[in-house]
């Protein structure tokens, strides 16, 4: 299954699936529907939840924001009646700390979330119209809720919610074992060198003449990746003297180098390790 992490935008819901789930009939009168791009979300009983969906922070997002820095998580929806809203949290938000602990990505700050006990307060830093604002929020748990969809974008989807009723899976048949599959498949794009990229499964690595790295999907005309002499199918070895081997590596050692402002890229290209001089 190929999950994108894109570092641009990426949506996060703070749960995750479980098996068992609960109903309770719905007795509104029924609207007509399609069968159109139908899905089911089932989500995780007693499971750390914050209540809000985020999205990475770039250099041009913290300008818009007036941020004086580029880092924390940009809130971009809020569930009703969550523990989120009942902290004041706002949609245009961006969480700059976690309890005292500064936020660089999604991926940090939803671990922290899911690491937090339920009933725990939590202290968040905020940054909103153009200041620093701190909030406090206590941390539920994520209630059965199976919510079916159809997509049909007339507001119409059907949510179904209940404490007992359960559902029985019928016996499997014995599933055939699986092939190895590649280590990673997420892509992501980081917003400070202006590239596309995506981890490299060992089957790729071999290809492009590497035991590890990052594999250059695309780069934005002008970026700082551009002007340094990178080109999609390069492969990113090392930042800044550091190995890579994961999308979300990137950005963080390109955020730990920008002070400098200048910093070196080692690369291969046609099987070629080269070294590129980066400009922030």
């Amino acid at each position: 299954m190929n999950f994108a992490i894109r570092t641009s935008l990426c949506f996060t819901l703070l749960s995750v699936a479980a098996v068992s789930c609960s109903f309770a009939q719905d007795t509104t009168t029924p609207r007509p529907r399609t069968a159109t791009n139908r899905s089911i979300i089932i989500r995780k009983t007693g499971s750390s939840y914050l209540g809000i969906g985020v999205a990475e922070v770039d250099a041009e997002r913290a300008k818009a924001l007036s941020l004086k820095e580029v880092h924390g998580v940009e809130v971009k929806s809020v569930d009703h009646d969550s523990p989120a809203a009942k902290a004041g949290l706002k949609e245009s938000d961006v969480v700059l700390e976690y309890n005292g602990q500064r936020i660089e990505g999604a991926e940090q700050f939803i671990r922290l979330v899911h690491e937090t006990p339920v009933d725990r307060q939590v202290k968040l830093l905020v940054w909103r119209n153009g200041g620093p604002e701190t909030l406090t929020a206590t941390i539920g748990h994520r209630m059965d809720q199976f919510s079916f969809h159809t997509g049909d974008g007339d507001g119409s989807d059907l949510t179904i919610e209940g404490p007992r009723l359960s559902v029985e899976m019928p016996p499997m048949p014995e599933m055939p074992p699986m092939p190895e599959m590649p280590r990673s498949y997420g892509s992501a794009r980081s917003g400070m060198l202006g590239i596309d990229c995506e981890s490299l499964g060992s089957q790729l690595a071999a290809f492009f003449g590497v035991k590890e790295g990052v594999l250059v999907r695309a780069v934005s005309k002008d970026s700082a990746a551009e002007k340094a002499g990178m080109r999609a199918g390069d492969v990113v070895v090392k930042v800044d003297g550091e190995a890579v081997t994961a999308v979300h590596e990137i950005s963080s050692l390109v955020r730990a180098a920008r002070s400098k402002g200048t910093f070196p890229l080692v690369i291969v290209r046609d099987k070629k390790e080269l070294t590129l001089t980066v400009t922030l």
